[in-house]
């Protein structure tokens, strides 16, 4: 499906997509067929060490102008790969106004990115982070769980947030170098970015998103009670280090 929108600021044009990939698959391949489809002019894609089988996935995108991948020669983690985007943004694209995160799985619709981008664009100096709706019928009970407790101990730091873990969020620019220097290398750097912002006073809002699960591929990656577990670890330590 193509969107045709009209704004005074377009994040298509404006923003970069920022997707790291590790042993991508098909879905992987529509996303950014998505993309394109729908005009996102700047598309960096990290390479996250994935093994040679899975290569032909990259090729696939790099032959689209609006692409650019990048490759890290073993796999170094999530935070580093958007860490490794995010320089890559501010050496080589300097003239756009941010970025947007997103996943290779499918969860994010190109409407729901559209949304976020420029819903930054228009407050100018926030992050905007796209946000699942974990009542409504559907959402597998295990992810429900974890987020609601993880979303009590984020009110610990004063921050009150409906969707934790969203991978799906607008940028500005002004917050990349901060952002590249931010502690984690792995889906740690997710939770370090969201305290972060609260300690650097960076404000934030949530914009509704699509809730889109795979029930076979959500079961085979999330684990409630080791994420959570991890998660809470890097409150614990965040809470010492205030004190």
């Amino acid at each position: 499906m193509t969107i045709d929108r009209q704004h005074k600021a377009d994040c298509r044009e404006c923003m970069a997509i920022v997707l790291p990939s590790l042993d991508p698959d098909a879905k992987f391949a529509k996303v950014v067929d998505g993309l394109v489809e729908n005009g996102f002019r700047h598309i960096v894609i990290v390479d996250d060490g994935s093994d040679e089988a899975h290569q032909v996935w990259f090729e696939k995108a790099a032959a689209y102008p609006q692409c650019e991948v990048l490759h890290h020669g073993v796999n170094r983690g999530k935070g580093r790969a958007l860490k490794t985007a995010f320089r890559h943004v501010l050496v080589n694209l300097p003239q756009l106004e941010g970025v947007i995160t997103i996943d290779g799985d499918g969860q994010h619709l190109v409407e729901d990115i559209i949304a976020c981008g420029d819903r930054m664009l228009e407050e100018g100096d926030k992050v905007v982070l796209g946000c699942r709706d974990f009542d409504q019928p559907g959402v597998p009970p295990r992810s429900v769980a974890g987020n609601k407790t993880t979303s009590r101990m984020f009110r610990i730091y004063g921050i009150r947030l409906s969707d934790t873990q969203t991978g799906l969020r607008a940028i500005p620019k002004a917050c990349l170098d901060r952002f590249s220097a931010i502690e984690g290398e792995r889906f740690e750097y997710e939770t370090n970015m969201l305290l972060n912002m609260k300690r650097a006073g960076i404000g934030f809002l949530e914009q509704p998103i699509t809730t889109v699960y795979d029930e076979e591929d959500y079961s085979s990656h999330y684990d409630s009670v080791k994420d959570s577990w991890r998660i809470f670890k890097i409150m614990f330590k965040g809470l010492f280090r205030r004190r």
